[in-house]
């Protein structure tokens, strides 16, 4: 990226990263500080198997990033945080970034 204008490949990986409902529910969440897996599905009411699957698209994208810790009492534990992003999307940042496509 130069002068924080995202290229067309980065733009169009965060728009699909937060295409969905509940990876934009995800990225609210986590926007309070981070989380380990099995709490997060509880404050967000969806399987962790499912919310796994967001979260890994999340992480490839570059929004989160994960840290397994081990408890106290011996359990691992995956916690997700936020990395913090902005993205300034105006008609000429999308021009901009589609010159720069590969895909």
């Amino acid at each position: 990226m130069d002068e924080g204008i995202p290229t067309g490949d980065d733009l169009v990986a965060l728009l699909a990263a937060l295409a969905s409902p509940h990876r934009l529910r995800v990225v609210a969440a986590l926007a309070g500080g981070r989380n380990y897996v099995s709490q997060l599905a509880r404050d967000l009411g969806i399987s962790r198997a499912l919310l796994q699957v967001h979260l890994k698209k999340l992480e490839a994208s570059g929004l989160v990033t994960s840290t397994l810790e081990v408890s106290e009492d011996g359990k691992a534990m995956n916690y997700y945080e936020l990395v913090p992003f902005a993205v300034n999307l105006t008609p000429a940042t999308v021009e901009r970034a589609s010159t720069t496509l590969t895909l």
